[in-house]
Formats: C-alpha cells, sequence, structure tokens
C-alpha cells in the first residue's frame, strides 16, 4: 500500500493504482482535467503511483494544462490529416495568437473542402473516445521506425540524444513523438477549430481564461510575414529543426550560422533605420515588446544605424512619467498595478511630445522610487532637426499613449524572440520558452534572482504581456524578430545549472523540469563567436553596449 495526499486528506491506496482510477474512487469528476502533478512533477492520469506522494490536478487553464490541451489536439489534427490525405506531409511550425500554423511539406494547396473533412474527421475522433497510449523504444527500435516513415528529423536527434530509449504516443493505429504528457483520452479535446490560412492552416484553441470557448481568429497578417521570412532563411541554411542545428555544430559549421544569423539581424536593423530616415516625419519612434526581446540592445543598435543616416537618437524614459504612487491603480489583488496604462501620466506625457514636436524646450519629471513620487529637477530637452525622440515601454503601440501626435510622426516597433525552428516537424519551440530562458539568464547573472524565483513571477509578466502587448503587436509599422537560430545552443551551458538548482520541492521544480529536459534535445556551443553587439549579449555578457 501506499500513502497518497489529495487535497489535504490522506488515503490508503493499492501499489500502482493509476492516478485515474484513484480519483475515480473518490468519485472525482475528471470533466476538464487533463493530467496531475505527482512528486512535484507532471504526470499523465495513467500514471501508477508506487510511493507515497501528493497528488494535485492540472486542467486547462494552468500553463501545464494549455500546453498538454495543444499537444494533445495537434496529434488528433496530424492522425485525421495522415488518414484523410496520406500523400500530403503536414508540419507543425509556429503560434499565431491562439493558434498554430501548420503547412504541408512542400506547400502542396489546401481546399476549404479538405478543411471540412479534417474537421469532421477529427470531430469523430474526439467523440470516440480513443485513448492515448505511451510505448517505449530504445533508440534501435526508434530509429527504424522513423526511417519507416521517412522522419530524418527525428532520426538526427536520436544520434544526439542522451537517454537511451524513447517514448511514444499511439492512438488507434496512428503513431507519433510528441515531447511532454499527452491527455488520457481524445473526449478531452472538444474544443478546437481548423481555418485556411495563407499557405497552410491554423489550429484554433480556447484561451485558458475561457477554456470552452473557441474565439474568432485575430488579424496576424504582419507576424505570419517575419515567421515566415525567418522560416525560408532557415531551410536556406539546412537548419529547420534541431537536428539540423546539432549536424551543423558536429561538422564545426557553427561559426558560419552565427555569422548569418547576425548579418540578418544587422541587415534588419539597417532596413529600420533607412525607413526612418527617409520620412522625416517620423519623429517619434516608439519600440515595444515583451520581456527578454532584447529591446534595449536593438535600441542601442537602432541608434547606431540612425547615426549613419545622420539623426541622432534621443531617449525618453517612460519610467519618469508614472503618477504619484498614491494615484496609482491597483489590481483586483490590491496591489499596485504598474503595467496598466493608467500607471503613466499619459496628459502630461502628450503635453511635452507635443511641446518637444513644436521645437519648444521642456522641463522633463524625474520620478522617484523611493519616495513614489514625481519631481521636477531642471532637466530641460528640446529636439534638434537631426534628433528623433527613441521611446521604449510596454504600451509603445498602443495609440492611447500618444493619443495627441498625429500618426505620420510616429514610428512603431514590435520586437520579439520569434522562433521559427522546430524540435522537430511536428514539436515547436514555444516563442515563450525563448524568452524565458533568456530572462533566468538575465535575472541570475545582473539580479541574482534564482531560477526559481523567475519562473514564479513568470505568469505575471505573461498576464500582462497578454494584455497590453499583444493585442496591439499588428499596429507596428515593422516587427523586428530578435531570435537568433543558434541561440538555444548558446544559452545550454548558462542556463542548465540554474535550472538543476531549483529544488524538488520548489512549486517551480516541474517547470524547471520541463525546460531542463528541453534543453536536453540540444548540443551546446561557446559563446566565443558571438558578435560583441548581438542582442544575445544583452543576456550572456560581454556586450560592447553594457561595459
Amino acid at each position: 500500500m501506499v500513502n497518497v495526499t489529495y487535497k489535504g486528506n490522506s488515503y490508503e491506496v493499492e501499489d500502482h493504482t493509476k492516478v485515474k482510477d484513484f480519483l475515480a474512487s473518490q468519485n472525482v469528476d475528471l470533466n476538464g482535467v487533463l493530467a496531475c502533478k505527482v512528486f512535484n512533477e507532471v504526470k499523465s492520469l495513467d500514471f501508477e503511483l508506487f510511493k507515497d506522494c501528493n497528488i494535485e490536478l492540472i486542467d486547462y487553464t494552468s500553463s501545464d494544462g494549455n500546453r498538454i490541451y495543444i499537444r494533445g489536439i495537434t496529434f488528433i489534427l496530424l492522425m485525421a490529416f495522415e488518414e484523410l490525405y496520406p500523400e500530403i506531409k503536414m508540419t507543425v511550425n509556429y503560434s499565431l495568437g491562439h493558434s498554430i500554423y501548420c503547412e504541408p511539406h512542400d506547400r502542396e494547396k489546401l481546399t476549404q473542402e479538405m478543411i471540412d473533412k479534417l474537421v469532421a474527421r477529427m470531430k469523430e475522433i474526439v467523440e470516440a473516445d480513443m485513448p492515448f497510449e505511451k510505448k517505449i523504444f530504445n533508440i534501435e527500435e526508434a530509429k527504424a521506425l522513423y526511417k519507416e516513415k521517412n522522419r530524418e528529423d527525428r532520426v538526427g536527434l536520436l544520434d544526439s540524444r542522451m537517454k537511451s530509449y524513447v517514448s511514444m504516443y499511439y492512438c488507434g493505429d496512428y503513431w507519433n513523438y510528441f515531447y511532454g504528457v499527452m491527455p488520457i483520452s481524445t473526449k478531452y479535446l472538444k474544443y478546437f477549430d481548423v481555418k485556411l490560412y495563407e499557405n497552410g492552416l491554423l489550429l484554433v484553441y480556447p484561451r485558458r481564461s475561457n477554456p470552452t470557448q473557441v474565439e474568432e481568429i485575430i488579424n496576424t497578417k504582419k507576424l505570419y510575414a517575419t515567421f515566415d521570412e525567418y522560416d525560408k532563411l532557415h531551410r536556406i541554411l539546412g537548419v529547420e529543426n534541431v537536428a539540423g542545428l546539432n549536424k551543423c555544430i558536429q561538422e564545426g559549421k557553427i561559426g558560419e550560422l552565427i555569422r548569418v544569423s547576425e548579418a540578418l539581424h544587422e541587415k534588419k536593423i539597417a532596413q529600420i533605420a533607412d525607413n526612418i530616415a527617409a520620412d522625416r516625419r517620423k519623429k517619434i519612434i516608439l519600440i515595444a515588446g515583451p520581456s527578454s526581446s532584447g529591446k534595449t540592445t536593438f535600441a542601442q543598435r537602432l541608434g547606431v544605424q540612425l547615426k549613419t543616416n545622420g539623426i541622432k537618437g534621443v531617449t525618453l524614459s517612460m519610467d519618469n512619467y508614472f503618477v504619484n504612487r498614491e494615484d496609482n491603480p491597483r489590481d483586483e489583488d490590491g496591489n499596485y498595478d504598474f503595467e496598466c496604462l493608467e500607471a503613466i501620466d499619459v496628459k502630461l506625457f502628450n503635453e511635452q511630445l507635443t511641446a518637444l514636436l513644436n521645437g519648444e524646450e521642456v522641463e522633463l519629471p524625474t520620478f522617484d522610487f523611493t519616495t513614489g513620487t514625481r519631481k521636477f529637477l531642471g532637466n530641460k530637452a528640446k529636439l534638434h532637426d537631426d534628433e528623433v525622440l527613441v521611446i521604449e515601454g510596454i504600451h509603445g503601440l498602443n495609440e492611447k499613449l500618444t493619443a495627441s501626435i498625429p500618426r505620420q510622426f510616429k514610428y512603431k516597433i514590435y520586437i520579439s524572440a520569434l522562433t521559427a525552428l522546430n524540435i522537430d516537424d511536428y514539436n515547436r519551440i514555444s516563442t515563450t520558452d525563448s524568452r524565458l530562458l533568456r530572462r533566468i539568464l538575465r535575472d541570475s547573472k545582473y539580479r541574482s534572482h534564482p531560477a526559481d524565483a523567475t519562473i514564479r513571477m513568470w505568469p505575471s509578466v505573461r498576464r500582462g504581456e497578454e494584455k497590453y502587448i499583444f493585442p496591439y503587436q499588428e499596429e507596428a509599422d515593422v516587427i523586428f524578430n530578435s531570435s537568433l537560430v543558434y541561440e538555444i545552443s548558446a544559452l545550454k551551458s548558462y542556463v542548465e545549472p540554474l535550472l538543476v538548482s531549483v529544488p524538488h520541492d520548489a512549486p517551480e521544480f516541474s517547470e524547471a523540469k520541463r525546460l531542463y529536459e528541453f534543453l536536453g534535445y540540444f548540443l551546446p556551443i561557446e559563446t566565443d563567436d558571438i558578435p560583441l553587439n548581438s542582442l544575445l549579449r544583452e543576456f550572456v555578457g560581454g556586450g560592447c553596449f553594457y561595459r
């Protein structure tokens, strides 16, 4: 017998009882439950209990549950698509809003009739309540299976795999590898939609806050174009997935890949500076993006390129326009909400921007974070003909921030680490994970924060991004992708020790373990070849802008 703790109560159950069977014995309603935590690790509801433990349930509203749900419906989509159209190979590319963009490997044309049949078959699979079964294979067995399916994207990964086994999921006669836990059955995956989109389709899923409602897809044309551009570049470089990246490292070609990746960044930043210079009405440059996108280094490099066009960038700090602490709005928990637009004195900000555009001199405020008050200390500013204001802030793309300034005077830049590299053809790399790895390293290196502290506050950071940044990304004049195809290999050696240091009993352990196992797919690289002005230097250190 083993002792199981659930919701504060202790139970004795037989050894090797499955979690789902234990929960059934307690009449627990599993509707909406996708997995569980046992030993503080994410496990399937089919997991067999073998020693004393605590059980927590995972539903769609959690980040773990959200990933499991998306993983499950992606499996069903691929299963149904292969059954209906076996001659077309579908790949899973990247996230666009609350949807996953998938595309035929050779960009074969999809039709609405094909999509309708696909959705109908997916719904049949869900209604059939088909179980997901996990099976374990040794490396050689797995290689044989992958070669039979012509899955070179997976065979290449096995060559650098540290573990001696591979687990795969079966549903009926269909099998595939998916990174992470699956639901126990298709019946838990009722809510989805599939739409024709560009050269492929969108698999649409609910928001975490509303798990039974699939909303209409939002406009993501600019985001798609940015992803597509990098996707094409990766194909040209032969680095479409982690196997390709690892091969590049093993063959000693990583230096060239780094140089090409960095050259693309420099080219893009130069193009943005040229666009600004071409329209001399653009006097206010607004930069916004989610956490750890490399905004600080980007702003510095943009300033360098602006100077080559005879333009000086003058930085204006949004922090100095905070309202006095006593006037700052509070969130639903009664804490100060420093991220909402109302935390900024928008009226004063617009008055001073207007005055600066009119050639007037203004006295800029200084915010005292110790006293929580705004002060005027005689800091004067005036905008000259060869100068532009560069303003970095969370609300930069929101037109309400600069409502008094006509649109033709503004140039809006959205920056994010939009990861186009995939683990393999069916397992994408989350842009959020890439940014979190950057943030963990930066917080440790420059703020002495352990990894568990960064992981703990990450959901709050994400909520702010979902509310104040992502809804406005298509408002940008240009989207700059700050990701670098080689960066996770460069971050690996720095971040792995930080993740290992997270205590097993810490609430953040399961997330640290997930990220650690994710890094296991990558071969490490040295950072000596990374240019000193690289955006990645903002996180690994040693950059020329931070001396």
